[in-house]
């Protein structure tokens, strides 16, 4: 039986994009709206306003995210789909360090507002370098823009990850930030949670009776997260010199998976219980001393490599990476839990760049079966029993368990049960950032951040942080790009007699 609601027509709104000429609009933002408009899933009264720098024509403009709708779409683009949304699309010109232009653009806003008949509705998308997140916010608020009257039309700021690069900075942000806006106002966007399997995470464990009375320490022995890429760092080298994988995935994109798979059932199927659940979960990971930190912990750094049959030079070779950089591009961490449910549980994650497969599951290993009833048979060893959410390439479920192999003897073997979305759901291929938007323009905020959460996730963090900062290039292990990162990332598994679950 399929159980399904149509979803909710957005209301008429202006769709304002700073960063309109950048790599995230023409990758993943206008290829969503597209797929949005080919579902009938835009407002009927609607315009997008792309914001540049400098002077720029809204003819030149639209040819440009034309041009990237074809080269970025997840399906064939139907031309005439594609006008009608880009005949919305107006180039506006501002900057935060020239303060009359913001008030330029309130008055063409207003214009455009009245010719299309939004209904003063508008959604901020700043798809820009987090430096400029705050300095545009203060001028949206100046003017007015943000402003939004009780009962009235209302207003949304959309801000994407990175969410500050330690503790300080993150609450820094949300303080600026909340100075102008109210909470309820700002969607922190993270395109993890716009994909089927994370969302699915939800209805997999409270929407079966089987799975959530043995989701508990009294069952489960461990959980592994994983979010392993094959790319290395391209052309992103000055960005990512100055981030590295650490801060670029775990507070965000991982978290967010532990999140979902740790917090407890909320009370309601709705934004503020599911967003204090999440955050509640993240607030009891034990925050690590600097000893601990490094204990629990691995970092590498990639050197030259094929991956595939593509060949990878050194991280430290890259354009903009300083040739000395201790910066890791791989992770792992060990981490529990100071809740009833999750006591003695611990959880390892692992994330890293030029690695030899691209893969990000959840791995949930139960405890073992007692084995003594199989003492007298030919049975050496029972097979593993996990419970593994695929994210990407594969989007499913699969669950391993032992079975009898066929024949008069007692012998057991591992099998595997899977479930995959493309199978058994016809759905055309999506960016992830299509029910995030579309959520925006309704103003549910479930799949969105909470300052609170984004501020534990940082708490978490900021000792491994730290302790790597004071131990520099010591512990920082190499690892050959195409294999599947660095030895002591294995040991720190196999010292709790566990290793990391490979794919069959």
């Amino acid at each position: 039986m399929t159980t399904q609601t149509d979803p909710t027509l957005p209301e008429g709104c202006a769709f304002v994009i700073f960063g309109v000429t950048g790599d995230l609009t023409h990758r993943l933002v206008i290829p969503a709206l597209y797929n949005l408009a080919e579902a009938n899933l835009l407002p009927e009264k609607f315009c997008v306003v792309g914001i540049t720098r400098k002077e720029m024509s809204s003819d030149d403009l639209r040819a440009s995210l034309m041009k990237g709708l074809h080269d970025f779409a997840t399906r064939p683009v139907d031309d005439a789909v594609a006008e009608r949304l880009l005949y919305c699309v107006t180039a506006v010109s501002a900057d935060p360090g020239n303060p009359d232009s913001f008030d330029k653009l309130r008055e063409r806003l207003e214009k455009l507002e009245a010719d299309r008949a939004t209904g003063g509705n508008r959604l901020f998308y700043l798809a820009t370098p987090p430096d400029a997140f705050a300095p545009i916010s203060r001028e949206l608020g100046r003017t007015g823009l943000l402003h939004e009257d009780p009962g009235g039309a209302w207003r949304r700021l959309v801000v994407e990850k990175p969410f500050g690069t330690d503790l300080a900075s993150a609450k820094a942000l949300n303080a600026e930030l909340l100075k102008i806006v109210p909470e309820h106002e700002l969607y922190r966007i993270d395109h993890y949670l716009g994909k089927e399997t994370v969302q699915n995470i939800l209805v997999l464990r409270f929407a079966n009776g089987m799975f959530e009375p043995i989701w508990n320490r009294d069952h489960i022995e461990h959980v592994q997260i994983t979010v392993e890429e094959k790319l290395g760092v391209a052309h992103r080298g000055s960005f990512y010199d100055a981030t590295g994988a650490l801060r670029d995935m775990v507070p965000n994109h991982l978290f967010q998976l532990l999140s979902l798979v740790a917090m407890e059932p909320p009370a309601h199927f709705n934004a503020h219980a599911v967003r204090s659940a999440k955050a509640e979960v993240l607030t009891a990971i034990q925050i690590q001393s600097e000893t601990e930190a490094l204990k629990n912990s691995v970092r590498g750094q990639y050197v030259s490599g094929r991956v595939g049959d593509t060949e990878v030079i050194d991280y430290r070779s890259v354009k903009d990476v300083d040739p000395d950089s201790t910066t890791e591009t791989y992770a792992a961490l060990k981490l529990t839990i100071d809740n009833w449910r999750w006591a003695g549980v611990p959880f390892y994650l692992r994330t890293g760049k030029a690695l030899g497969a691209k893969r990000t599951e959840v791995a949930i290993k139960f405890k073992q079966a007692p084995f003594a009833m199989f003492r007298c048979t030919p049975v050496q060893e029972l097979s593993q029993n996990y419970l593994v959410i695929g994210i990407e390439p594969v989007e499913g479920i699969s669950l391993q368990f032992n079975s009898k192999i066929p024949g008069p003897t007692i012998a057991i073997d591992g099998v595997e049960m899977t479930f995959e979305y493309k199978d058994y759901f016809k759905v055309a291929p999506s960016t992830g950032y299509e029910t995030l938007i579309h959520d925006c323009m309704i103003g549910d905020n479930i799949l969105f951040q909470r300052a609170d959460a984004i501020e534990a996730g940082w708490a978490v963090v900021q000792p491994f942080l730290d302790a790597w900062a004071k131990a520099a290039g010591k512990g920082l292990q190499v690892y050959r790009a195409g294999s599947p990162g660095p030895d002591s990332a294995e040991a720190l598994l196999t010292r709790d007699g566990r290793n990391w679950r490979e794919p069959g």
